[in-house]
């Protein structure tokens, strides 16, 4: 059977490269998953969770943090590429909650302008993805196994 090879790049590194059997991705419009055979594909991506399956029996997902960038889907394979990309086990889940509160309170300010609202907004999704992710962890599998 086919399958998949994925690639997360970042600026500083290649974050993580592997054979899988399915990825999801946290595409602008909504939710996306890649099986083999996918068409070529180019896709904006937001803040969001990666949940990459390696292996379709046992439904385990590896889940990412990313940034939001753009991913290009090609000839089975997925070239990922975002400012940042962790794995789960990697995020600190306390820093990241610090994070998000930090940002929620910064977003709440009185005083800031149009600019530093979006950042602060950013900075909130950012957090929130990142708590997310470092909380669900590798826990849940992506599909049930009984279908």
């Amino acid at each position: 059977m086919a399958a998949l090879t994925l690639e997360m790049v970042t600026p500083e590194k290649v974050a993580w490269s592997a054979q899988c059997d399915f990825v999801v991705l946290p595409a602008v419009e909504g939710e996306m998953g890649i099986l083999p055979g996918h068409q070529p594909y180019l896709v904006e991506l937001k803040a969001g969770e990666v949940r990459v399956t390696e292996n379709k029996a046992s439904g385990e997902a590896k889940r990412f943090a990313i940034s939001g960038g753009f991913a290009e889907v090609k000839n089975d394979v997925i070239s990922l590429f975002a400012e940042t990309a962790e794995m789960s086990e990697q995020i600190d889940a306390e820093r990241a909650k610090q994070a998000l509160e930090k940002a929620k309170a910064e977003a709440l300010r009185k005083d800031l302008d149009p600019m530093q609202l979006m950042a602060a907004e950013a900075a909130m999704r950012r957090a929130q993805v990142r708590l997310k992710v470092a909380l669900m962890g590798g826990r849940r599998p992506t599909h049930s196994k009984d279908h």
